[in-house]
């Protein structure tokens, strides 16, 4: 259906690029699935408490990209880190991180929570991150 106006997908139906590492939520590439070029997108689906769903990283410094992200817990509950700060979100909840330079990260801490991660630069058009490019030329 690749010339449809729209698509639906549920996340379990979102192919996993690579298989997860153990202490790690599993990356479910929404944007290569949907073959998205204006922005990242990614869901990170956790199967235990304590799983990282994004790794400490900061936009500059880790993947060169000045992306600004907004999180979007769908359920579940996550603790971000944020720069110094340390923060308890639930499901429903946006965090959004303007600052490209400030490191972020988010841990599970309950078995299935589930992240949005979306993700582009202000003013650019849309590039991939070389991170996220590795694993979009091997499909």
């Amino acid at each position: 259906m690749p010339d449809a106006a729209y698509r639906v997908a549920h996340v379990s139906e979102i192919v996993t690029p690579a298989d997860a590492e153990p202490g790690e939520a599993r990356w479910h590439a929404a944007r290569i699935h949907f073959g998205i070029g204006s922005f990242g997108v990614g869901a990170y689906v956790a199967e235990a408490a304590g799983d990282v769903l994004t790794s400490d990283h900061s936009e500059i410094e880790d993947s060169g990209t000045r992306h600004e992200e907004l999180f979007f817990v769908a359920s579940g509950r996550a603790a971000f880190r944020i720069g110094e700060e340390a923060v308890d979100v639930a499901a429903g909840t946006f965090v959004y991180v303007s600052d490209p330079a400030v490191v972020r990260g988010a841990t599970a801490l309950e078995p299935g929570t589930t992240l949005v991660a979306i993700g582009g630069e202000p003013g650019k058009a849309f590039e991939i991150s070389p991170w996220e490019r590795e694993y979009a030329d091997g499909e």
